[in-house]
């Protein structure tokens, strides 16, 4: 019984394994058309009696404003270009201020966010870090840091049933993706840390100081290179 309970165990961790490699591999070249935080939203609107609000629509990095990519760098991540998936100097200081009883915060890369928003669930156990970081890592090593951007831009969540880029340009400033101005993404990137709670389309007086300071901070970031 115990050799066939470890020979199904086996079976599982190689079907994980090439399952894992297998998406990661795939999601290099086809666009990702639906995320698990996208299923767990339209899931709780139905619980509560909504109509599902789903407003997706992929579109290549080519076709986004070019300060999309920079406000949120500038916004999430600023070392993006040169860290391999991990900011261990972020992470330092996390844990520091945290020690220090300070007002606590994240040190999540882009490429951390985008591992979690496609392959798994919001949440904060350890054994969904570890997936966090298994899946980092693949993707680092799978994509280029361009593909990293345009998956994150296509597939995070940014307003109330609004996932990337282009539905954000649409329902909350009615022009798509490519006419994004400098504003309005440094804006979008400000309601990151919770775009339930902070609106683009109707920013509040701390959401336009912080649109402010991405903007600042916008002059120090080169535009991305387009593959």
């Amino acid at each position: 019984m115990l050799k066939k309970i470890q020979k199904v165990l086996q079976w599982l961790v190689v079907a994980f394994f090439a399952t894992s490699i297998g998406a990661v591999v795939l999601y290099r070249w086809v666009p990702v058309p639906l995320t698990p935080l996208m299923v767990i939203r339209s899931v709780q609107q139905v619980s509560r009696g909504e109509q599902v609000r789903l407003r997706h629509h992929w579109v290549p990095l080519t076709e986004m404003s070019k300060y999309m990519p920079v406000a949120v760098m500038a916004s999430e991540d600023q070392r993006f270009m040169e860290h391999h998936g991990f900011d261990f100097d972020a992470i330092e200081k996390a844990i520091e201020e945290n020690r220090s009883g300070k007002r606590q915060r994240g040190a999540s890369t882009i490429s951390q966010q985008t591992a979690k928003n496609v392959f798994l669930w919001p949440g904060h156990s350890w054994v969904r870090k570890g997936l966090e970081a298994y899946f980092t890592f693949l993707i680092e090593l799978c994509w280029s840091k361009q593909r990293i951007m345009e998956v994150y831009l296509n597939s995070i969540e940014m307003g109330d049933g609004i996932y990337g880029t282009e539905a954000v340009a649409q329902w909350h400033f009615h022009c798509t993706a490519a006419h994004l101005t400098r504003p309005q993404c440094a804006l979008i990137a400000a309601t990151l840390p919770n775009p339930l709670r902070f609106s683009s389309a109707h920013p509040s007086g701390y959401m336009l100081k912080r649109q402010t300071w991405i903007m600042r901070q916008m002059r120090h970031i080169d535009l991305m290179e387009t593959e």
